[in-house]
């Protein structure tokens, strides 16, 4: 296993704060200022003061909020801060990734109840209905990525929603079939002998496909774990449990399901498993098994006692080599 980061995303440990003082007259420039600072992502630490993270592209959409407030009869200032006592780093990414997180769970929410209605749309006017708030929810999706500085994990479950919504309305087919159509030219041959790249900062979905991969598919397999955003894989690279990877959420199947079922491993002992990676991952309580709990928090323990990826995923293999033999008791003949 290797690590490995790469550029082209905000300085984790620096931030722009814009601090300003709007006039009372006219109203809709405060409104104005607040829509603004939203599309751009940025979260309010106190009354007239909000945070981004430190990089060219920040600094620069700031700048131009900063103009605006100026021109409206406003003052303010960009300044760039690091956190030397109150908030940690960590406590700021915390707020980004909460604001995002609520972001993807309104987008996962609209693409769940577009997949029932176009269950019922029995003809061309319903289905042209459906296919623009579809269009609306990519618009609102690609706009929340663009601003998820540090890749919360709603990202991939909203991903696998929209691309299946799509690959239903193109195909009018069940879900199977919008698992099959979602393979790309990587396809599921010649797994062996590659590295497999996912997301920092390992959870338990990414720390099960990792064991599901080493445990049926290529006990050699490589890991690498890379920045959320804008990493483009090298040719013996395939990338899962991320966005735009070649496994990953497919409809409301979590990253393990989607493996498990892409490949054909059919042991019964993975289905169990696979039902509690999903309401750990998802939230949705879709299985409610009463393992699922425990599971959840052991995975929590390892990540409070692990930062490095690495000794996530050796800890955590322990902890489903251990599930795995359960359920095969548990699910063999007798």
């Amino acid at each position: 296993m290797n690590k490995a980061a790469t550029s082209g995303v905000p300085d984790a440990a620096a931030w722009l704060l814009l601090v300003h003082q709007l006039p009372a007259k006219p109203a809709y420039l405060r409104v104005k200022v607040w829509r603004r600072l939203q599309a751009l992502g940025a979260v309010t630490l106190k009354n007239s003061v909000y945070a981004l993270p430190a990089g060219e592209q920040t600094q620069e959409d700031l700048a131009w909020v900063l103009k605006e407030i100026i021109e409206g009869g406003g003052e303010g200032m960009i300044c760039e801060a690091r956190m030397v006592d109150g908030l940690s780093d960590q406590d700021m990414r915390n707020l980004f990734n909460t604001a995002r997180d609520a972001d993807y769970a309104a987008i996962a929410k609209g693409a769940r109840e577009l997949e029932e209605t176009l269950a019922g749309a029995a003809d061309a006017s319903a289905r042209a209905d459906v296919h623009a708030r579809l269009a609306r929810l990519k618009a609102e999706a690609a706009r929340v990525m663009e601003v998820d500085f540090f890749g919360t994990d709603g990202r991939e479950a909203v991903d696998g929603l929209l691309r299946a919504l799509e690959a239903q309305m193109r195909e009018e087919n069940s879900m199977e079939t919008t698992a099959a159509s979602n393979q790309n030219a990587a396809g599921d041959t010649g797994l062996k002998g590659r590295v497999w790249v996912t997301r920092q900062g390992v959870h338990v979905d990414r720390i099960a496909s990792a064991w599901l991969i080493q445990r049926f598919i290529d006990p050699t397999a490589r890991f690498k774990f890379v920045v959320a955003k804008g990493y483009v894989p090298e040719p013996d690279e395939l990338r899962f449990d991320m966005f735009e990877a070649e496994f990953t959420h497919e409809g409301d199947r979590c990253t393990f399901e989607a493996l498990r079922a892409r490949l054909d491993l059919n042991d019964p002992a993975l289905v169990p498993i696979g039902e509690i990676i999903h309401d750990i991952d998802l939230k949705d309580g879709k299985f409610g098994r009463e393992e699922t709990s425990g599971i959840a928090h052991l995975i929590e323990g390892i990540r409070a006692a692990h930062d490095d990826d690495e000794q996530r995923l050796l800890r955590g293999a322990a902890v489903f080599e251990n599930l795995y033999e359960y359920f095969r008791i548990r699910t063999a003949p007798r």
